[in-house]
C-alpha cells in the first residue's frame, strides 16, 4: 500500500492540489480505516460513512470541497421533516376539485367550432407544488407592500384559473372564455400569464421560456436594490418561480445564476418541475435531469434541495441499510422512470427490484398495486411543505427545488407520462370517468355522456372553500393579483431641459452625450432624481457615462472591498451597497431583465422607478427583441437608449456592430415608442414627452427608444419657433431652403440630417434646386398614427375622414421627397404612401463592414452627395431637370469611387 507522503499531491475534482501532510502515519490509520470499511462491509457502506464524514466537517465548519451532486434521494431526510400545520384531507379535495376543471376548462376549450387549444399535463405535474404555495408560502398585497412575486409557469395557467373559479375571483364564463379574449370579451382569458391581457390578475409574463428564469433572478435583485436605497420596503417580499427542467435547457435560465449566488439572493426560489420530459419527448433519456441540474447550480453557489420521493418510500430507504436501493435508484436512467410510470406494479418488481435478490426482498410484501402507487415526492403536500420552509428559511443563498413528478399525473393512463402528453388537449368519455374516480368528485356518468364536462364546485359555503379563503386571508390576499398603487410624479418644468436646447457651441458631441448631460441635469431633480436607474452592459464609460461613478456609483450589495486602480482619477470607478447604476457585466439579457423589473416596480411595490438602458444599439432589438416584447407584456415603462446606432456611423467595428434595422425592429413591438432624434433639442422634448406619458397623471404603459450616435456634430440651439408637436409626432421641417428656383424636399432622421442639410446646400449652388429640410424624428409613430387613421376609416365611413399627420404636414411641400437615414430603406419606407406626392429612400440595406464613416456612407450611396444625385433623378423623372445632369452629377462628385469620398470624422467615442 502507498504511503501517505505518495499520495500528495491530493487530487480534488480531478486537478492535483499541493497540500503537504504533516502527519503521514495518523493519515495513514484513516486510509487503513477506509481500506477496512471497503473489505469488511462494502463499498456502498464506505461510501456512506464518507458522506457522514463530509456532512460532520461542514457541522464543525471545516472547509471540505462542495459536492457537485448526492444520492438520487431527498435532500431532506424524513427525521428533519417539519410539521405540517395544514389540513391534508382538505387540501386534497381542493386540489382535486383545482386538477378537475383545469382539465376540464381545456377541454371544453377543444370543443366543435372553438378548437382553440391549451395544455393540461403540465399543471396536472406541478399542481401540489403550486397548492402548498398557495395555502403557505405565497403572500398577497393586502398588508400594501408588494407581497411575493411569483412566476407561475407559462403552460400550467389552465390550473392558476381553475384555482382562482373556486375562489370566486373567475366565473364559469370566464372558463369558458379560455383563450377567446375577444369573442368571449370581457369574460375572455389569456392563452398563458400576460399582464397586458389581464392587467388585473397575471404579474409577469413567462411562456416565452427561459425569460421567467432571469426575470425572476433580477426581480429579486431589484428587490434588494429598492429596499437599499430606501425607495421600497422589500424585506417581506419573496421571489418563486415555476420552472420546467426542460426549459432549463433554454440559455436565459442558466446564465444568470452566478449573479444571485454572488448578491447572496436568500429572497429567491427557484421550483424546477421536473417531470422529466420536454415538449413531446424525454429531457435527459439516457441520463438524470435532476443530477445534473443539482450540479449546475451547486456549482454556481445555490443551495440545492432535492425533492425526489414521496412518503411510500420511506419505509423502503430505511431498509436499505447496504445502499442498494439508493444505487438503483442512481443509476437509473430518466427514460426507464417514464416508462416505470406508464407500466404496472408487476413491471416494476419485475425491472426495477427484479435482478437484485436483495432489493426484491424489500417488496416481496406489498402487492403490485402498493408497489404502482410508490410515487414521486412532487406530489406529496408534506415533503413539499418541508421543502418550501427549507428554502425561505435558508439564509445566504438562493435556492433551488428540484422536484420530481409526472406528466399528466392524474389524468389516467393515456395521458400519465406519455411523450405526447403535452399536446393531448382533450379527453374521452372514458377518460373523464376515470379522472373522476381518481379524483373521488361527485359527478355522475349521465353529466359526462351528455355533452361538456360540467366544472366542479363544492359550494360557496363548503369546509373546502371556506379553508382557501381563510388561508389566503392568513398569507395576504389572493394571488396572482396585480395591483397598481403608484401615483403620478412631480416632473421637472421646462427649466431642466434648458441646457441641452441651447446646443453644443462650437463644441462637436455625439447624440449620446447630449443624451447623456441630459440626464444628469435630470438625475439633480430633487423629487425625480433618486427614481432613475442607470443600467448598462459593461459600457458606461464608452457612452461618457462615467461621470455618474463619483455621485451615483454603482450598486453592490457588499460594496466596494478593494482599492480601484483608478481610484486617482476624478471618475474613479466607485462601488457601493447604495449605488444608482446597474453595471450588470457583458450581458444584455441581465440589462434587459434589470430594465423590466425596474420599469414594472410602480405595479410590483407601487414606487415607480425610471430605467435607463444605455447599450450599444445593434445588441438590443436584435439580441434581446423577446425580452423586450416581455418588457411591453409586463406592462414595465422607462427609456431605452440604443448607442452606437446606425449601420456607417460605428466606424471600423465591422458587420456585427452596424445597426441598420433596429428601429424597423422597434417598429414591430405595440409598446415600443421608438425615435431617432438628430440634435439635443429634439432630444429634450422626446424625454420630457415620454416623462409625461408614462409618469404623469394620465400614464401610459409604453416604453421609449432612442436612437443615439457616436459621431461627434455641432448641435444647433433651438430654433425660436421650435415646431414642439412636430418633434413628438414625428417629422417637421428643419431647415428652409433660401436659394434655387425648382422645389424638393429632403426627409432625414438622426444622424443623417447634418448630410441632408449640405446636400441642401449643394442643391442650390451647383443644381438650381431649392430643397428644405425635413427631421424625420420618428418613422414608427408617424407610420402608427397613418395606420390608426386608416383603421378608423375602414370603420366609420359615414364620418369626416381622418388624414395622416405625415400627409397634413408635408401638404403644400412641392415634391418630390427623397428620405435618407443611416438605416436600411424599410425604415423610411413605412410612411411612403402617405407622402403626398413623388416619394424616394435612400438607406444602407445589407450588410456593415469596417471603413471610413465617408467611405462606408458612398458604399451605401447616403452621404450628401448621393441624397442630391437621388433628388436630381426623381426630378428628372417628373421632367424639371434633365437626364444628363445625373451622369454629371455622379462623375462630379465620383459617387462610383468609395475611396474618393471625404473620410469624415474619426473615431468619436459616444
Amino acid at each position: 500500500m502507498a504511503s501517505g507522503s505518495d499520495r500528495n499531491p491530493i487530487i480534488i475534482g480531478g486537478l492535483p492540489s499541493q497540500v503537504p501532510d504533516f502527519d503521514p502515519e495518523e493519515t495513514q490509520e484513516w486510509l487503513d480505516s477506509l481500506d477496512a470499511a471497503v473489505d469488511e462491509r462494502g463499498r456502498e457502506r464506505a461510501r456512506y460513512l464518507m458522506l457522514r464524514l463530509i456532512e460532520r466537517a461542514r457541522e464543525k465548519r471545516v472547509a471540505v470541497p462542495e459536492m457537485r451532486s448526492t444520492d438520487y434521494v431527498n435532500t431532506i431526510p424524513t427525521r428533519a421533516e417539519p410539521f405540517f400545520p395544514g389540513n391534508e384531507e382538505i387540501e386534497r379535495k381542493i386540489l382535486n376539485a383545482t386538477r378537475w376543471n383545469a382539465a376540464v376548462m381545456v377541454s371544453r376549450a377543444q370543443r366543435p367550432g372553438i378548437g382553440v387549444g391549451g395544455h393540461i399535463a403540465t399543471f396536472a405535474s406541478s399542481a401540489s407544488l403550486y397548492d402548498v404555495g398557495f395555502n403557505h408560502f405565497f403572500r398577497g398585497k393586502d398588508e400594501g407592500d408588494g407581497g411575493d412575486q411569483v412566476f407561475f409557469q407559462g403552460h400550467a395557467s389552465p390550473g392558476i384559473y381553475a384555482r382562482a373559479f373556486l375562489l370566486d375571483r373567475l366565473s364559469e364564463g370566464n372558463l369558458d372564455g379560455f383563450r377567446q379574449e375577444k369573442s368571449k370579451a370581457p369574460h375572455g382569458l389569456s392563452s398563458y400569464p400576460h399582464p397586458r391581457l389581464m392587467p388585473d390578475f397575471w404579474e409577469f409574463p413567462t411562456v416565452s421560456m427561459g425569460l421567467g428564469p432571469i426575470g425572476a433572478i433580477y426581480q429579486a435583485r431589484m428587490n434588494r436594490y429598492m429596499h437599499a436605497r430606501e425607495i421600497a420596503d422589500t424585506s417581506k417580499s419573496h421571489v418563486w418561480a415555476f420552472l420546467g427542467d426542460g426549459e432549463m435547457d433554454e440559455p436565459e435560465s442558466l446564465g444568470q445564476l452566478t449573479i444571485a449566488a454572488r448578491e447572496g439572493l436568500d429572497n429567491l426560489t427557484f421550483v424546477v418541475n421536473c417531470n422529466l420530459q420536454r415538449l413531446d419527448g424525454p429531457v435527459r433519456g439516457n441520463g438524470k435531469v435532476i443530477q445534473e441540474l443539482e450540479s449546475v447550480f451547486r456549482g454556481a453557489g445555490w443551495n440545492v434541495i432535492k425533492l425526489i420521493w414521496d412518503r411510500t418510500w420511506d419505509p423502503l430507504l430505511a431498509q436499505d441499510r447496504d445502499g442498494i436501493l439508493v444505487n438503483r435508484m442512481n443509476t437509473t436512467p430518466d427514460g426507464q422512470f417514464q416508462t416505470y410510470a406508464t407500466e404496472s406494479g408487476a413491471y416494476i418488481r419485475d425491472h426495477f427490484f427484479g435482478d437484485d435478490q436483495r432489493l426484491r426482498a424489500m417488496v416481496e410484501g406489498m402487492t403490485d398495486d402498493q408497489i404502482l402507487h410508490l410515487g414521486r415526492g412532487g406530489h406529496d403536500h408534506k415533503k413539499i411543505y418541508a421543502a418550501f420552509k427549507a428554502a425561505v428559511e435558508h439564509k445566504g443563498q438562493p435556492t433551488v427545488i428540484l422536484a420530481k413528478t409526472v406528466k399528466g399525473w392524474t389524468l389516467g393512463p393515456n395521458f400519465e407520462g406519455r411523450n405526447a402528453t403535452h399536446q393531448m388537449k382533450k379527453l374521452t368519455v372514458d377518460d373523464l370517468k376515470g379522472f373522476r374516480d381518481r379524483l373521488h368528485l361527485p359527478i355522475s356518468d349521465k353529466e359526462l355522456e351528455s355533452g361538456a364536462p360540467p366544472y366542479y364546485h363544492p359550494g360557496r359555503d363548503s369546509e373546502e372553500i371556506q379553508y382557501m379563503h381563510d388561508r389566503r386571508l392568513g398569507l395576504g390576499g389572493y394571488v396572482p393579483t396585480r395591483v397598481v398603487r403608484s401615483k403620478p410624479l412631480a416632473l421637472p418644468d421646462d427649466k431642466t431641459y434648458a441646457t441641452v436646447k441651447k446646443g453644443s457651441g462650437q463644441q462637436s458631441i455625439a447624440t449620446t452625450m447630449a443624451f447623456v448631460r441630459l440626464l444628469k441635469d435630470l438625475m439633480r431633480d430633487k423629487e425625480l432624481g433618486k427614481r432613475f436607474v442607470l443600467i448598462a452592459p459593461d459600457e458606461y464609460r464608452t457612452f461618457g457615462m462615467d461621470s455618474f461613478f463619483p455621485s451615483a456609483k454603482i450598486y453592490n450589495p457588499l460594496g466596494q472591498q478593494y482599492e480601484s486602480v483608478d481610484r486617482e482619477l476624478l471618475l474613479a470607478y466607485k462601488e457601493s451597497p447604495t449605488g444608482q447604476m446597474l453595471h450588470d457585466g457583458i450581458s444584455e439579457a441581465g440589462c434587459t431583465a434589470s430594465l423590466i423589473a425596474a420599469g414594472s416596480a410602480y405595479a410590483t411595490h407601487g414606487e415607480p422607478l425610471i430605467p435607463v438602458y444605455v447599450f450599444y444599439s445593434m445588441f438590443g432589438f436584435q439580441r434581446t427583441g423577446d425580452q423586450f416584447w416581455q418588457m411591453s407584456d409586463q406592462l414595465a415603462r422607462g427609456f431605452v437608449l440604443g448607442a452606437t446606432a446606425g449601420r456607417t456611423t460605428l466606424t471600423g467595428e465591422g458587420l456585427q456592430h452596424a445597426d441598420g434595422h433596429s428601429q424597423l425592429l422597434a417598429s414591430t413591438n405595440p409598446g415600443c415608442v421608438a425615435y431617432d432624434p438628430a440634435f439635443g433639442f429634439e432630444i429634450a422634448h422626446i424625454v420630457q414627452d415620454g416623462l409625461r406619458r408614462m409618469y404623469g397623471p394620465d400614464s401610459e404603459d409604453v416604453f421609449y427608444y432612442l436612437t443615439v450616435y457616436n459621431e461627434p456634430i455641432r448641435h444647433p440651439a433651438e430654433p425660436a419657433n421650435v415646431d414642439a408637436e412636430g418633434i413628438i409626432k414625428g417629422v417637421y421641417r428643419f431647415s428652409e431652403g433660401t436659394s434655387g428656383s425648382i422645389p424638393a424636399q429632403i426627409m432625414a432622421s438622426g444622424v443623417a440630417v447634418p448630410w441632408a442639410v449640405e446636400a441642401q446646400k449643394l442643391l442650390a449652388e451647383d443644381w438650381n434646386v431649392k430643397a428644405d429640410v425635413w427631421s424625420a424624428t420618428s418613422w414608427n409613430e408617424l407610420r402608427r398614427e397613418a395606420v390608426a387613421c386608416e383603421e378608423h376609416n375602414l370603420l366609420h365611413p359615414e364620418e369626416e375622414q381622418r388624414v395622416p399627420y405625415v400627409t397634413r404636414k408635408l401638404a403644400g411641400a412641392q415634391g418630390p421627397f427623397v428620405a435618407v437615414s443611416d438605416w436600411m430603406r424599410a425604415v423610411p419606407d413605412q410612411i411612403a404612401r402617405w407622402v403626398p406626392g413623388t416619394y424616394q429612400s435612400l438607406g444602407a440595406d445589407g450588410f456593415g463592414f469596417a471603413d471610413t464613416r465617408g467611405a462606408a456612407r458612398r458604399f451605401f450611396h447616403i452621404d450628401a452627395q448621393s441624397i442630391v444625385v437621388g433628388v436630381l433623378t426623381e426630378l428628372a423623372r417628373e421632367g424639371k431637370v434633365d437626364r444628363s445632369v445625373l451622369k454629371q452629377a455622379i462623375d462630379r462628385y465620383q459617387l462610383l469611387d468609395v475611396s474618393a469620398a471625404d473620410p469624415g470624422a474619426a473615431g468619436g467615442d459616444a
